[in-house]
């Protein structure tokens, strides 16, 4: 009978470190968080701000029945280890465990470990530790500050314009795209030229003139120039120089993401998604092991048994001159001993090896991890940068040719990574002096261009760059943005929509501070304090709420209400005016005298839609409620013809089966029609007898 349960995040990462423990413990998944703040409370909050902002948890609804499992297993062992992921949000995730089964009388301790295999599963549990409450308390801070803004922004906004979320990392991200495209629209483009000699060999630039950069603005300056130039040129120099360049350290979170977009054309959630699996655990016919280490890190450091282990695999692979440095760096102030960077987590385990067991895209972003991890411990690329001045009276002219003389780290990360452009000139050995006829000598109309749209890998190291958010929210950020359909993408390229820059708009006017780059990155470096145990969560949230209010309590009063557009036409029931609302089904027209008229222009649906809206006021025999709506069929063998159906569609479906006729009665000018047993008669037989005896109506 086993004797201890261990608890993880995903079933698929119990299924791996199960085969590797043994019959003495049960390993059970939570499937992430089982608890957050409730929505009761003032402002459905689940946060009682007036008792030092105490929070009120409850266990998410689908996740009861996980928690009974979980309970029911911890009653029959005698130690629970908590084994969730090895971050700030895992960390929580352990405490809420803990205080949902049953600990009684239990050994319950914390296990982390950086990567799913063997050997590091069994070492993490040789050495379990405790629950570090300063990062529960951190994610805490964060969780309550987030759902206070979140839910006041958000609920402003729904009322005042119809935006349906707002956030402090959402928004300073949405902000983001909706500055760079005013820059671009507001973007004035500017003609100028750029002069070049051509030669039999080579091309060369204009760099100087009379010992200034030039600025030519106009085509008539550039004949200026032309004309005073002196041909044949002088050598003035020729210079080799040897340049290296160093490869990039290991992925972190963003940087994968970057690449990942810019290389493989994936967005940041099906990246985050593949190097998920990649890390849980992936089959691969003895055993189930995990490919990569953990995936949400800021640190590029690697650890030393994991270097020497890869230093052989290079040596042995390309050569020990291929060998680099192996200094280490981490980035980022919070980034914990334990963590590392995402690396392959046995270098034996080789992307083509792996291939038969991956799907087509898990190979990608696999290969991709191997190579950029090797390529960061090999030695730099060396090229040969040869650069030509050419003397022409007051004009210098340049060119340059670059040569390859040693491939280092491109021998494993080569074909990710655009190579360096190779010069097209290929420089001849010349004399200090000597002279050079230029064949042409040509000027070049450009134009000044805007800055670049953000596509997902520029906006996510915008984000790592302004210290907007976390790596680890990256592509749940930029999804929400996407779904809220405050951006489009537009050659993959975002754009913000009407509602977009409406939502910016109103927030710069009146929570400036709270949506900006700034202040997420403020918040980030304060939730980090406290992860250190450095600062005091309740003197953080208490300077938040009595500074962030007075803000929600001016925006209410003084932010104006945006009133529904008018359509143009007028109610049929009412004689209100009718107007465009939003819902969430999406965009539709309704009485703008909503809620004393609740009459809405039915969409076209199928073989359905509006054509006059007219209504016959006849109750709907079906539920009732509606009453008779005059449509027109717009598909099928039937199209162009007039029905009748319910006006409370979609809730009700009823198709009046008679046809409509081109009739209108004689006694209260509704429409004729032809019942289904034939009959000529009103629509309104109940208050209107009048019936037809010609059939061929």
């Amino acid at each position: 009978m086993a004797e201890y349960l261990v608890i993880v995040e995903s079933p698929s990462k119990s299924k791996t470190i199960g085969q590797y423990l043994g019959d003495d413990y049960i390993v059970k998944s939570s499937k992430g968080h089982v608890r957050d703040l409730s929505i009761s409370g003032a402002g459905g909050l689940g946060i009682d701000v007036q008792n030092n902002f105490k929070p009120d948890y409850v266990i998410l609804q689908d996740k009861k029945a996980i928690v009974k499992e979980l309970n029911d297993a911890s009653k029959k062992v005698k130690a629970i280890y908590l084994a969730t992921d090895p971050d700030r949000e895992g960390e929580a995730i352990s405490w809420h465990l803990s205080q949902v089964i049953t600990t009684k009388n239990k050994t319950v301790k914390r296990v982390i470990f950086n990567e799913i295999t063997k050997s590091a599963i069994l070492e993490a549990f040789k050495t379990p530790g405790e629950i570090d409450m300063n990062l529960v308390f951190s994610q805490e801070t964060r969780r309550i500050e987030d759902r206070i803004i979140g839910f006041k922004l958000s609920k402003l906004l729904q009322s005042k314009i119809k935006s349906k979320s707002a956030g402090r990392v959402q928004s300073a991200a949405l902000k983001l795209i909706v500055d760079r495209d005013k820059q671009v629209n507001d973007f004035v483009s500017e003609e100028y030229y750029e002069i070049y000699a051509k030669f039999s060999q080579f091309e060369t630039e204009l760099t100087k003139y009379n010992d200034k950069t030039p600025k030519i603005t106009t085509s008539e300056m550039a004949d200026q120039i032309i004309q005073s130039l002196v041909n044949p040129m002088t050598v003035e120099s020729l210079e080799t120089k040897r340049r290296l360049t160093e490869s990039k350290p290991p992925f972190i979170t963003s940087t994968l993401q970057q690449d990942a977009s810019n290389k493989l054309g994936f967005n940041s959630k099906k990246t985050m998604q593949i190097a998920q699996k990649l890390y849980e655990g992936i089959d691969i016919g003895n055993e189930t092991v995990g490919l990569i280490s953990y995936m949400r890190t800021d640190s590029n450091r690697m650890s030393q048994s994991f270097i020497s282990i890869a230093n052989h695999y290079i040596e042995s692979t390309y050569g020990k001159q291929y060998l680099g440095s192996t200094k280490q760096s981490i980035k980022g102030s919070n980034v914990q001993d334990a963590h590392e960077a995402i690396r392959p987590t046995d270098v034996s385990r080789t992307p083509e090896l792996m291939k038969s067991h991956l799907t087509k895209d898990e190979y990608a972003l696999y290969q991709m991890i191997f190579a950029r991890t090797i390529a960061s411990l090999m030695k730099p690329v060396q090229r040969d940068i040869t650069t030509l001045l050419l003397r022409s009276g007051e004009a210098l002219f340049k060119a340059t040719a670059s040569k390859q003389v040693f491939d280092g780290y491109l021998k494993a990360y080569g074909k990710f990574e655009t190579p360096e452009e190779q010069e097209k000139n290929v420089l001849p050995v010349l004399e200090i002096g000597s002279k050079m006829t230029a064949l042409e000598i040509s000027k070049k109309q450009c134009f000044t261009q805007p800055p670049m749209r953000y596509n997902e890998a520029r906006l996510i190291k915008e984000m790592e760059d302004q210290g907007i958010g976390r790596p680890s929210t990256y592509a749940q950020t930029i999804d929400t943005l996407k779904t809220r359909k405050y951006v489009t993408l537009v050659d993959k390229k975002f754009i913000a929509t009407e509602q977009g820059n409406k939502t910016i708009e109103q927030l710069d006017l009146f929570f400036h501070e709270f949506i900006s780059a700034t202040y997420s990155s403020e918040m980030e470096d304060i939730l980090d304090e406290i992860a250190q145990g450095e600062a005091d969560s309740m003197k953080v949230l208490h300077e938040f709420y009595h500074y962030f209010m007075p803000m929600v309590e001016n925006a209410q009063k003084n932010m104006e209400k945006v009133k529904p557009q008018e359509t143009g036409e007028t109610c049929p029931l009412c004689g209100h005016k009718m107007v465009h609302r939003k819902g969430a089904y999406g965009e539709f027209e309704a009485c703008g005298d909503y809620p004393k008229c609740k009459y809405i222009k039915q969409k076209s649906s199928d073989n359905l839609t509006v054509k006059k809206a007219l209504n016959t006021l006849v109750p709907c025999p079906q539920c009732h409620k509606g009453t008779l709506i005059e449509r027109v069929a717009t598909k099928g063998q039937n199209k162009g013809k007039k029905f009748y159906a319910c006006s409370n569609y979609p809730k009700c479906k009823f198709i009046a089966p008679f046809r409509a006729t081109d009739k209108l009665c004689p006694k209260c000018n509704k429409p004729i029609i032809v019942d289904e047993q034939g009959v000529v008669r009103c629509i309104d037989n109940i208050k209107c007898a009048y019936t037809e005896s010609d059939l061929s109506a």
